[in-house]
Parts: C-alpha cells; sequence; structure tokens
C-alpha cells in the first residue's frame, strides 16, 4: 500500500479536521490545572531549539564566547523549568485522574516519556565537559552497569553525545508527537464532577 494513502486513511480513521487543528476548546481547559502541559511543550520546545545550537557550534563555543555561554544557560534553565512543569502536569493529571474514558494510553504515553526525559537529562549532565560531568560519569557508570546499561559506555563522550542528540531526543520527540495526537483525538480529560442527584439519592436510601 502506498504510504501516503495508509497514512491519510489513519488520520482519517482516529482523527477529524477539527481534532488536528481544533477553534475552540472545553471551557473547562481554561482551569489554571491545564497550563502546565502547554509549559512542559513550550520548555522542550525552548530545549530543542537550543540544543541544535549548541550541538551545531559545540562545547569549545559554549563554553568560551558569552553569546555561547547564554544559549547553554538557556538550554540548562530549559530543562529546570521542564521537569518542574511536567512534575506539576503529572500531579495535576493524577488527582484528575486522566486515565479515565479510555484515556490509559495517553496517561501512559506521558509516563514513558518522562522515563525517557530522565536517561536524556542523565547524558546531558555527563556532557556539560567541566568536573562535575567527569565525577558524575565516574561514580555512575557501576549504578548503570548493576542495572544492565554499563555496555553503553557512559565514559566514552561521544557515545555519551549520540545517546542524548540522536537516541533519547528523537524518542521524546515521537512520543510528545504521540501524546499531543491522543490529547487531540480523545479530547482533554474533564473534571470529575460529582452527581449531587444521585448523591443525595444514595445518602437517602442509607438514611432508610
Amino acid at each position: 500500500m502506498n504510504i501516503d494513502k495508509f497514512l491519510q486513511n489513519t488520520i482519517k480513521k482516529h482523527m477529524t479536521l477539527e481534532d488536528l487543528l481544533p477553534t475552540q476548546m472545553p471551557a473547562y481547559v481554561n482551569s489554571f490545572a491545564y497550563f502546565f502541559g502547554t509549559m512542559t511543550i513550550s520548555s522542550l520546545a525552548v530545549i530543542f531549539v537550543t540544543g541544535v545550537v549548541l550541538t551545531i557550534f559545540g562545547p569549545d563555543w559554549w563554553h568560551f564566547t558569552a553569546l555561547g555561554e547564554f544559549v547553554n544557560a538557556m538550554h540548562f534553565w530549559s530543562v529546570e523549568v521542564f521537569y518542574l512543569s511536567v512534575m506539576l502536569h503529572m500531579t495535576f493529571k493524577f488527582f484528575k485522574a486522566a486515565w479515565r474514558d479510555g484515556r490509559a494510553r495517553t496517561w501512559m504515553n506521558g509516563w514513558a516519556m518522562f522515563a525517557v526525559s530522565i536517561f536524556s537529562g542523565i547524558t546531558g549532565t555527563l556532557l556539560q565537559g567541566n568536573w562535575d560531568a567527569q565525577w558524575n560519569s565516574q561514580q555512575g557508570k557501576d549504578a548503570f552497569n548493576a542495572i544492565g546499561l554499563g555496555w553503553l559506555g557512559w565514559l566514552n563522550y561521544t557515545t555519551v553525545l549520540t545517546l542524548h542528540i540522536v537516541f533519547f531526543a528523537a524518542l521524546i520527540l515521537i512520543l510528545v508527537m504521540a501524546h499531543i495526537t491522543f490529547v487531540r483525538s480523545e479530547s482533554p480529560v474533564r473534571p470529575i464532577v460529582i452527581d449531587k442527584k444521585k448523591e443525595t439519592k444514595n445518602n437517602t436510601s442509607q438514611s432508610s
């Protein structure tokens, strides 16, 4: 089958044009609790842009030029904002029971993305090119050996660089695109609403 035709049929089957490019959002999305998902995506976009720039110019640029240090700082603090926002996002979604109404795949996809981002953050720490990075790589190699990941060569700068800017970056990008697709096709999870009439009826039945 033609790949383009297969993709067209798949998109038409699972998503409408309004889902793909929505012009209106549910009123409950205006709640502050739904802000952290957007905050996560925004910080991730800055991470990718600054990461591409750092990759192009290399460590000599971000360690020895003012502009390079600025871009490196933006990359670092965007990562901090990302982890803060993703933790808040997942916390709010937990209390909203975001896996309800057949949204389990979206919930599990979010956890998978968070797990991959942790390893991506570790490799990013090892790429700083300073004493802190060397210390972490030396002390952390035994931990990775213990969980069966020592073969990746955490003391090899080229290996860690490849993992960080190719493998983990591509995996996170795929998971984010899947997550957004799931949210667009299923809509954001609705707030938990207690049926007061049903609750009153149950209380009355218990009293009787």
